[in-house]
């Protein structure tokens, strides 16, 4: 009989692991998994088990290819199972390719004349996971805000980044999730934030991998009113829950998209947009919407300076603004009353109501 012999943490058992199982089986006659403990994973990673030993124990005896389980208690770095494996001396012990213990784990089967076989990667049966992808989904919500920026926009971008700037901008509702999604795609509203939190992911290096700023997923995870410094990473400056705004923000979808990517680098007026995060900085914090308005004024003239068309005038809005980077997408209208706002939402069918979120 050829027995065979597999290790891995197995802290929360997929499709991979079956096909590997399978595979690693087929090699021989009889197939052992290990798996290391809760006490050796909390040794190793610093981690909780995702269940108790006794539970993945059952778990792992009752698949089909598996014909035994151990529990591995060695502290041996990548040989949590050594001392069975000594008194055991399987046959073949079987590891993957991108395995990280490799030079140990030929040494240990040198020691008892075991075969160490390398299984080559063959097709996935099923999309590829991990573990920490799997956790990460877990966790991740099932809805997330979008976002409207007031001012200092661009400076979130760290090849643009000013000491001593600001980007002002609070994350809105109604929400989003991946079944809904009730606004334009590609719209200027920070939907590749939201959408990344939704899958598990924070998104801040997934947007400067694009080339672009940090301030959607920055606060589309915090949510609330926020000022963060101009910089390299989000830091916080300040944040309310938003409340002073509540009534008073609508959006307006101009009827075409925009990618934000291919405007990063454009001529762009940069100590326009740093005094217009200043003027706004201020307004959130001293809880004056009119200073919040003088800061997007200021930074739609930027925009404009760009070569955006201007937004139409709105009765009873004090600002009004690109979302994003404009060209397209929605635009932003902050009003001084909630009687104003809602009645230019309900006279314009391409502007809709958003309120302020705050987790």
């Amino acid at each position: 009989m050829k027995r065979i012999f597999v290790s891995g943490c197995y802290d929360i058992i997929h499709a991979g692991h079956l096909q590997f199982f399978e595979e690693a089986r087929a090699l021989g006659d009889h197939l052992t998994v290990s798996f290391a403990s809760e006490d050796v994973l909390w040794h190793h990673k610093q981690r909780r088990s995702s269940i108790p030993d006794a539970h993945k124990e059952a778990l792992l005896r009752g698949l089909r290819m598996v014909d035994d389980v151990v529990i591995g208690t060695d502290t041996d770095t990548g040989l949590d199972f050594r001392s069975y494996f000594l008194q055991a001396k399987p046959d073949m012990l079987v590891v993957t390719e991108d395995d990280q213990y490799a030079e140990v784990k030929r040494a240990l089967c040198a020691e008892v004349g075991a075969t160490y076989f390398v299984l080559p990667k063959t097709p996935p049966k099923f999309e590829p996971v991990s573990t920490s992808g799997i956790v990460k989904w877990v966790k991740a919500p099932t809805e997330a805000p979008l976002r409207v920026d007031f001012a200092g926009g661009w400076l979130d971008v760290p090849r643009h980044s000013r000491e001593g700037a600001f980007v002002v901008n609070c994350a809105i509702s109604p929400m989003v999730s991946l079944r809904e999604w009730d606004y334009e795609k590609q719209a200027g509203l920070g939907g590749s934030g939201a959408w990344a939190l939704l899958n598990g992911n924070d998104g801040v290096e997934a947007e400067l991998d694009l080339g672009v700023g940090w301030q959607d997923p920055a606060v589309i995870k915090e949510t609330g009113l926020c000022v963060w410094r101009s910089g390299q990473l989000p830091v916080l400056d300040f944040k309310r829950n938003g409340d002073m705004l509540a009534g008073k923000l609508a959006i307006l979808w101009t009827g075409a998209e925009h990618d934000t990517p291919s405007f990063a680098d454009m001529e762009r007026d940069y100590d326009m947009i740093a005094e217009s995060s200043e003027l706004a900085r201020e307004g959130v914090i001293s809880e004056d919407v009119e200073k919040l308005a003088e800061g997007v004024r200021l930074y739609h003239q930027a925009q404009l300076k760009e070569g955006m068309q201007p937004l139409p005038d709105v009765v009873g809005a004090l600002a009004r603004k690109y979302c994003g980077g404009g060209f397209g997408g929605y635009a932003l209208y902050l009003f001084g009353e909630s009687a104003a706002r809602d009645v230019a939402v309900a006279e314009d069918k391409q502007m809709r109501a958003v309120e302020p979120y705050c987790r």
